[in-house]
């Protein structure tokens, strides 16, 4: 449990230095039974002193009230106001703009300020702009922005991209950034970065401001978002304590405020009634389904999440099933569903008219539902961070506590749940650490502004420069992004479709044509996934998206789960599926590429050390009691590596030899780190050797006949050039060459700097066709061009963030001064079973199923575990 000190406004401010609009502003607070926190009084203090900065504040604490007061209470204070009744004159121009990342808080948070302008009695208007946001509502948007927009990074861009763009955007004055964690390490945050640029160059004296709850690196989220002025530099002017004396200057030095606020979360586990010794991730934990019905029925509303979108779909039929007396009481969300299905579930969740949600991180931001009285996490939240996210949907109101109870998909999990609990209560949330020059983002951009009021490039240049991901862009590769951008670069100057950009006769750059432009606006943003088929009723209700590596699998009349609902396919046509209720509630379950959360650094030291407690005899709470009979077999048949071991086991099975490595850091840099000892293992014993990987650890297998497995035996020598980090770069390098990752990573940098089009009106393209034009791209460029900066970015990308190669050089380096523990195992221990579990479920086996062969490998070492064997 966490806490901190909770500090109210102390009223004491002299009337001589309160603002004029400031006491009707309080009265808003004093009307709903509350006063103002002192963290938000400083806030609206720097805002009106033309300061811009980062608010950190526990969730449901009165983060989106803190900056937004400050704008409210410039504008009360304006000569335009009337004593203390409503401003007489008509909607205010557009004054605001909060950028979040997820769609349905961005409903959440219109609603919030909606009703905030309301009791101000201000003559604001707020609107939404997503996605999610209709056609005729963007229509008149295009002539006339609300007072306060809400809304993403990509419909940012897409304002950004129209011609009167500057009329729409120029009279801004403050930007918000929700949530500014979720978008730091991302695309989508130099993409935020990128547009703020733009929102400046037009309006220097704009106010930009920062909203995060779980975040550790402050300072540094703070400057990627805030950078104001040419090149990046900060100016300093001092900061008077007297809201009168101050001035606001074009560029501010950046204000970090800390709420300082109690937050008390509460992590508790759900345990199964008894704990299997050899665990495995395949079953999504569903043999928990009673208990989770228990615990919904002991409160009166519940969030439910699951890290991917599958096991929401899983969780929420299996609880239905089970349990029929939820069904109205019992609803699913998700990013893959339509959106008017998301907005009736928010509504219904919101007036307290449903028990339950099921979900996934499509819920975990920001969302103010009040009416939430436990959060249920089910499997690893992978994150610290991530479980205070998740919690903070309960009790999201100042001073009330937080409770979250963590379901295990499997035993090792309870591990993890123990580990998390420790990092909340000493706040070890993990920090986000900014891009830096992605090329890819950079060439949409460029398109974006040329598509809307042109650019001169110097201008263009020197603002690019004043973001953090670009600070360091060289004249180079300002040089090869410009090319790239006008004539596709050396490659593809034969092309016409890729000189997208022109000089026009007054020396600006603008989108070479209107068609061009349009097609461009329909390819803005950052985030790639599989090509995605409508599902679609009879009727004509539009049910959400699937991916179409699912659904081409199936053929007419088989029966999948989604929406929570079993449906029968009708036929595919034109990237649409037609689909009917379906009679049978069996059906398989849509998968989706993305959303597998890999653990967090911070989270995996913290289970490191509680292995290390338990393998000296201390089991601190209920969940490492819970599993110490599992502990207790692997400490039999291996042992549990301490603090500087590394240990590597190793076995044989009908399969071949196997070896399994522990270093416990996380399946980012165990895919890397697997690669790395396939690649040199190969070179070693000459024969093929297969990689799987988990967050604890990494299986090497080589499948040598029996009799030659014995000679495989590995000593330390060996394992010591094979960790060796002499190298690494190049040994990984010929293993992405060797590989599809860099060819992968490049298909996703290829959509976004717009190489390929996903999709066009009236020519929907398959995922097929999309994977085609991006290998032949990949080819033409590395046969050609080889000096090309996305391939170049495309290696990297793999390295840096797939791979996290500086992790895994530093564990490396690390494991040079530790000890290797070599155990020779007679069959799969706890840690090993996992692991060699992974890779059969990723496999098709003829005569029986993955999963039937794994229950019969389990009961084989129950079996053995039980004989003390």
């Amino acid at each position: 449990m966490i806490n901190w000190v909770n500090e109210r406004s102390q009223q004491n401010s002299s009337l001589d230095d309160t603002p004029e609009g400031w006491p009707r502003w309080v009265d808003v607070f004093t009307r709903a039974g509350r006063q103002p926190f002192s963290y938000q009084e400083k806030t609206w203090r720097a805002y009106l002193a033309g300061r811009s900065g980062l608010v950190h504040a526990p969730t449901g604490s009165g983060k989106t009230l803190a900056v937004f007061g400050g704008a409210v209470i410039e504008r009360l204070g304006s000569a335009q106001t009337i004593g203390r009744g409503r401003i007489k004159e008509q909607t205010d121009p557009f004054t605001l703009i909060w950028i979040t990342p997820m769609r349905a808080l961005a409903s959440d948070i219109a609603h919030a300020l909606a009703e905030a302008v309301a009791a101000a009695g201000l003559p604001w208007s707020v609107e939404l702009r997503t996605s999610d946001t209709s056609a005729s509502v963007r229509r008149r948007q295009k002539s006339r922005l609300p007072t306060v927009l809400v809304t993403t990074p990509e419909s940012l861009s897409l304002l950004i991209s129209y011609p009167e763009s500057r009329m729409l955007l120029g009279g801004l004055k403050c930007a918000i950034v929700d949530e500014w964690h979720e978008l730091l390490s991302t695309k989508r945050g130099v993409q935020t970065e990128l547009g703020l640029a733009r929102l400046r160059a037009w309006n220097p004296a704009l106010r930009i401001w920062g909203l995060s709850a779980t975040l550790e690196n402050l300072d540094e989220a703070m400057r990627a978002l805030c950078r104001t002025g040419a090149g990046g530099e900060f100016c300093t002017p001092e900061f008077h304590s007297s809201i009168a004396s101050c001035r606001r200057t074009a560029a501010t030095e950046p204000l970090l405020i800390h709420a300082g606020l109690s937050k008390r979360i509460e992590v508790d586990s759900l345990l199964p009634e008894t704990i299997e010794r050899f665990p495995w991730g395949g079953h999504m934990g569903l043999r928990m389904v009673d208990a989770v019905a228990r615990a919904i029925d002991r409160t009166g509303s519940t969030l439910i999440f699951t890290n991917t979108r599958a096991q929401a779909e899983t969780w929420f039929r299996s609880l239905l099933s089970r349990h029929p007396e939820l069904l109205g009481l019992l609803a699913i969300h998700h990013g893959s569903l339509d959106r008017k299905i998301r907005f009736e579930v928010e509504k219904l969740l919101r007036e307290g008219r449903i028990r339950a949600v099921v979900c996934t991180s499509s819920l975990d931001l920001g969302v103010d539902f009040s009416a939430v009285d436990q959060v249920l996490q089910i499997g690893s939240p992978k994150g610290i961070g991530r479980l205070m996210q998740r919690a903070g949907r309960s009790g999201h109101q100042p001073g009330k506590s937080s409770r979250v109870g963590c379901v295990p998909t499997h035993a090792l999990e309870l591990v993890e749940f123990s580990a998390a609990r420790a990092g909340v209560e000493r706040a070890a949330v993990e920090p986000r650490v900014s891009l830096r020059k992605p090329l890819d983002v950079l060439v949409q951009h460029l398109v974006t502004v040329a598509a809307g009021e042109g650019f001169f490039e110097k201008d263009l240049l020197r603002e690019v420069r004043t973001t953090n991901a670009y600070q360091n862009l060289t004249d180079q590769e300002w040089t090869w992004v410009m090319d790239f951008v006008v004539r596709g670069g050396p490659t593809l100057t034969a092309y016409p479709r890729f000189a997208r950009v022109r000089l026009d006769d007054a020396g600006i750059w603008r989108a070479a044509s209107d068609r061009l432009a349009k097609m461009h606006r329909l390819t803005i943003g950052t985030i790639t996934a599989d090509g995605h088929v409508a599902i679609v009723l009879r009727s004509g209700k539009r049910l959400g998206t699937i991916e179409e590596s699912f659904i081409s699998k199936l053929k007419p009349g088989d029966v999948f789960t989604f929406a929570g609902r079993p449906l029968e396919l009708l036929s595919i046509r034109e990237m649409q599926a037609r689909v009917r209720p379906a009679k049978s509630n069996r059906g398989s379950v849509p998968s989706w590429m993305g959303g597998r959360f890999p653990m967090s650094t911070q989270l995996a030291a913290f289970v490191r050390q509680r292995l290390d407690e338990a393998r000296a005899g201390q089991f601190v709470d209920t969940e490492m009691r819970a599993i110490a009979p599992l502990l207790a077999v692997q400490a039999r048949w291996s042992l549990i590596p301490a603090k500087g071991e590394l240990l590597i086991e190793s076995a044989h099975s009908r399969d071949g030899a196997h070896w399994f490595i522990f270093p416990f850091l996380g399946r980012l840099v165990h895919e890397g780190f697997g690669a790395l000892l396939a690649h040199r293992l190969k070179r070693m014993i000459d024969q093929p050797v297969t990689a799987t990987f988990t967050d604890y650890g990494i299986e090497l297998l080589t499948h040598a006949p029996p009799r030659d497995t014995r000679s495989l035996e590995l000593g330390e020598t060996s394992w010591r050039e094979l960790l060796s980090p002499d190298h690494l770069l190049e040994d990984l390098l010929t293993c992405l060459n060797a590989g599809e990752l860099t060819k992968r990573q490049f298909r996703e940098i290829s959509r976004v700097a717009g190489l390929i089009v996903a999709n066009t009106p009236g020519a929907p393209r398959s995922a097929r066709q999309l994977q085609a034009s991006s290998e032949l791209f990949f080819e033409v460029f590395q046969q050609f061009d080889p000096q090309n900066l996305l391939l170049e970015q495309a290696r990297r990308e793999v390295l840096e963030n797939q791979l996290e190669v500086m992790r895994l050089r530093e564990a490396l380096e690390s494991l040079t001064s530790q000890s290797i523990r070599l155990c020779n195992c007679k069959r799969f221990t706890p840690l090993a079973f996992p692991i060699w579990a992974q890779r059969i479920q990723s496999q098709t086996v003829r005569a029986e199923s993955a999963g039937e062969r794994v229950e019969r490998m389990m009961r084989s070492l129950e079996a053995a575990a039980d004989s003390g064997k």
